[in-house]
């Protein structure tokens, strides 16, 4: 089976500062990866380098079995790779609608299919249609941002910290919505910060410690390393 995201021996950074130091991850179609570490650990730059957005200067990147070492993120996106970035990025001054109809520009999609889907999945967009996304809540901020995942149907999904500052109740039900794009064959790289909150609906996990992976494997394998790794023992 090929891999739906490859990296192999990765390094990258920002300018002369190395964050990453050969890293490898292997994420299978339609499966959930937690890739989990403490704060500084890389794995907001590891998503960086999977959408384009920092250029790799070790190792190589494949999507879907083919080396993309220095695609663009558009390029990227047409490959079927797409990004929930952290802090969400909606476009604030726009309305709902608005927000979903920019969604369009990546493919063929039209806007009423776009919009169907949406709010089939999320009513409370629907009667925020005409609503600026900046006054919406955090949560239903992330719920549009959501739906470029629901609406672009990607191979890929890149997801960095999807619960922060939200309430438990609504990452519950963004989490739901992860397990069912990965049940219909989406495979998606999750960043979280709530190990256990990944960790309940991923099939595979890796902890990454100063830009180094120090152990792979299904979640139930990595409590000790967990541990290491967040609470300060021999890892870090």
């Amino acid at each position: 089976m090929i891999p739906a995201l490859e990296l192999r021996g990765v390094t990258a950074g920002y300018g002369r500062i190395e964050i990453l130091h050969g890293v490898d991850i292997v994420v299978p179609p339609g499966t959930v990866f937690a890739l989990l570490g403490p704060n500084g650990a890389g794995k907001t730059t590891t998503l960086k380098v999977c959408d384009g957005r920092v250029p790799i200067t070790a190792g190589c990147l494949h999507v879907a079995g083919t080396h993309v070492n220095g695609a663009s993120t558009a390029g990227l996106t047409r490959a079927g790779v797409c990004a929930i970035p952290e802090g969400r990025g909606v476009f604030p001054n726009l309305t709902v609608a608005e927000n979903l109809r920019i969604m369009t520009h990546a493919g063929e999609v039209r806007f009423g299919d776009v919009e169907e889907k949406a709010y089939a999945q999320f009513p409370i967009l629907g009667q925020r249609r005409g609503q600026l996304a900046g006054t919406m809540s955090g949560g239903q901020q992330q719920m549009l941002a959501m739906c470029r995942a629901i609406v672009t149907e990607p191979a890929l999904l890149l997801v960095d910290e999807l619960s922060m500052g939200l309430a438990p109740l609504i990452v519950d039900e963004l989490y739901q919505v992860l397990a069912g794009l990965a049940a219909a064959g989406v495979a998606i790289l999750l960043v979280e910060q709530f190990p256990k909150t990944a960790l309940a609906i991923a099939d595979y996990g890796a902890i990454l410690v100063q830009g180094r992976i120090i152990t792979v494997g299904q979640p139930e394998d990595l409590g000790d390393a967990l541990s290491e790794a967040y609470l300060g023992g021999a890892a870090v």
